[in-house]
């Protein structure tokens, strides 16, 4: 019962609750883009839920490359990556990243 709830929610509920609970994030925002990628090749029908712009804030992030810190977020997205997640643009820095700025 528990994955047909899951199925019902949005592709961007789904990626916030995932993101949310594995690396216990200060900041998430998601914005789904996907609008702006409507007729690009790659993109099959209607362009929905497919693009998505995601910014957070971990401290899981500390210590971890650029490079890292993205392979983390779309480890945790293999599911949605595999089911008409097309791509991800990904701010990801730490709690004291942030405060610097």
């Amino acid at each position: 019962m528990a994955s047909r709830a899951n199925a019902m929610l949005s592709r961007a509920s789904r990626m916030k609750q995932k993101l949310q609970t594995a690396l216990e994030a200060s900041v998430l925002e998601i914005e789904d883009v996907s609008y702006q990628h409507a007729g690009h090749a790659g993109v099959k029908g209607d362009a929905t839920e497919t693009h998505f712009n995601v910014k957070i804030v971990s401290p899981k992030f500390e210590g971890q490359s650029l490079v890292k810190r993205h392979r983390l977020v779309y480890d945790l997205l293999t599911e949605e990556l595999q089911s008409g997640l097309h791509a991800l643009s990904i701010v990801a820095k730490t709690p004291q990243e942030v405060g610097r700025s």
